[in-house]
């Protein structure tokens, strides 16, 4: 059986939940593990050559279950590479984008 990889996000969700939510796009991806008024845990699976539609996160962390590589697609064209560890932990500004497996194992 093949193993999926996942990833955390923890969203600071001190404030309604915005339009684009990513578990409303991207439902077959993004699931919802553990919310209340300041936090909310997403897991978040997807496959080499899949891609979002766009949605919009507040600030928020992200903890690596597994390596991937990922394109993230802003609104105004930017495009950001990001290879991401076992482990590995980042923080990030609020935004919106697309995201894109651009790699070779799931993420």
């Amino acid at each position: 059986m093949s193993r999926l990889l996942a990833f955390l996000v923890l969203l600071s969700a001190c404030t309604p939940t915005l339009a684009q939510d990513p578990v409303k796009t991207d439902g077959d991806k993004y699931k919802t593990l553990m919310e209340n008024a300041c936090v909310r845990v997403l897991d978040y699976r997807d496959r080499p050559g899949e891609k979002t539609h766009q949605h919009r996160h507040p600030a928020f962390v992200l903890y690596a279950l597994g390596p991937f590589e990922r394109i993230i697609h802003l609104p105004n064209g930017k495009n950001i590479k990001r290879s991401f560890k076992a482990g590995d932990v980042i923080w990030s500004p609020a935004q919106t984008h697309i995201g894109e497996n651009v790699g070779n194992t799931p993420t």
